[in-house]
């Protein structure tokens, strides 16, 4: 097997930082949610906003790698069977 590929497109990787901190601001605003002992559906609600957020922001990143062409596709394939 290869090396494991890196976001080598400062534009995508900015974008993928950008995506994460607004993931860190949705888990710090649970955080809060937990701490004012606010009803479990609305924390609950946020928890899967979040995580819709790391899912989208991982798909974006294997969009990235896939327009990049320096990963095969059966890398990808790997990749994806692995974590997604």
């Amino acid at each position: 097997m290869s090396s494991s590929p890196s976001l080598a497109d400062a534009a995508h990787k900015k974008a993928l930082q950008t995506r994460l901190a607004r993931v860190e601001g949705q888990l710090r605003g649970v955080q809060r949610l937990i701490d004012e002992d606010v009803d479990c559906e609305q924390i609950a609600q946020q928890l899967a906003a979040a995580r819709k957020a790391l899912d989208k922001s991982f798909f974006h990143m294997v969009a990235c790698m896939i327009e990049q062409g320096r990963v095969p596709p059966d890398q990808i394939g790997r990749l994806l069977a692995k974590f997604a």
